[in-house]
């Protein structure tokens, strides 16, 4: 089963969708894109979010890798935020298709936008190609917080949950589920959470900082640069335990049984041939395998969690179905 099997498309055709969303965008697409011409040893990735979150991060370091291991001669990214990825996904579908050497980055973020949004351009449009990484979501206080520590602030969120203004990625997001989850072992109605969703990780930093929420949630490696300038201050992961050399306390030692990650990866234009989808899923194992990876690894804290070809294909359908479940279950669908 395709993840656009889990749910009704919307009135709108597919072509309304892509001319609204992109507002004419697909009228003036740079013909790199859309002639399939690529040089050979040149790669295009597109990335569905703007420019200083996780999966910006994750695709110019993945571009990098592929320069590096010698895969790539150069690589040209193009950002197109909006709609959980699901902007940039209409995108790439319709104007990638066939492209061997075309890349776009994709996650949970994206799976959790498709399942919230129901927009008609989905994933099985596209060839999920490798999943590269996991990290765990850090949830901080803007340095002037009346709040010392999560436990305040849950204590706070318990007493009156409305005074509390989450921040954090899109509507289905990682940490969208994991507020959701900790308002489940709190008690408290999906309907009192004040949740206020942003089009990528540089946006809710910018709104943490400036104390527009009351608290900010992302991937790990997205904040990472204003927690150590001290900008922001981590008070809660949503890892299992405390992440090596970490004084953050995470979720379920404070009491709290919720643990969720949030993975990334790269898919392939839909269209391919039986060869070219494993000749480029021959590329990216290889760019993993570069010490330009593994120092993106290191530098970002990201877990590595590669999977690649059919068996990310199938992961992507049945956490596709886990987060579907999950969501539901929170009144997000």
């Amino acid at each position: 089963m395709t993840p656009d099997q889990h749910f009704h498309r919307p009135a709108l055709t597919r072509k309304q969708f892509l001319a609204r969303a992109l507002g004419g965008l697909l009228l003036t697409l740079p013909c790199a894109w859309a002639s399939g011409n690529t040089h050979a040893r040149g790669y295009r990735m597109l990335i569905p979010a703007n420019p200083g979150g996780g999966w910006d991060l994750t695709g110019r370091a993945l571009g990098q890798a592929l320069i590096d291991s010698g895969e790539a001669d150069s690589v040209a990214y193009e950002n197109r935020g909006g709609a959980a990825g699901n902007i940039g996904l209409a995108q790439f579908a319709d104007s990638a298709r066939g492209e061997p050497h075309a890349l776009m980055v994709m996650g949970s973020v994206m799976l959790g936008g498709i399942i919230t949004g129901k927009p008609p351009v989905g994933l099985d449009q596209v060839r999920p190609l490798a999943r590269l990484t996991n990290e765990f979501n850090v949830f901080v206080l803007p340095v002037g917080s009346p709040f010392s520590s999560m436990q305040e602030l849950l204590q706070q969120f318990r007493k009156d949950p409305a005074s509390v203004k989450w921040g954090g990625g899109s509507r289905g997001s990682t940490e969208h589920i994991a507020v959701h989850k900790m308002a489940r072992a709190l008690g408290i109605a999906p309907g009192r959470i004040n949740y206020v969703p942003f089009r990528g990780g540089g946006e809710a930093a910018a709104a943490i900082m400036a104390g527009y929420v009351t608290v900010g949630g992302s991937g790990l490696s997205e904040f990472l640069p204003y927690i150590a300038s001290g900008r922001m201050r981590a008070v809660a992961v949503t890892s299992g335990e405390r992440l090596p050399g970490s004084d953050v306390p995470s979720l379920r030692e404070l009491g709290l049984d919720v643990v969720i990650g949030n993975w990334r990866g790269v898919c392939a234009a839909g269209g391919l041939s039986s060869e070219q989808y494993g000749q480029l899923t021959q590329v990216l194992e290889r760019a993993m395998d570069s010490a330009s990876w593994r120092r993106a690894l290191d530098q970002n804290q990201w877990t590595p969690a590669p999977l690649t070809g059919a068996a990310f294909g199938r992961f992507v359908d049945d956490e596709f179905e886990r987060m579907r479940q999950e969501l539901t279950r929170a009144g997000l669908t």
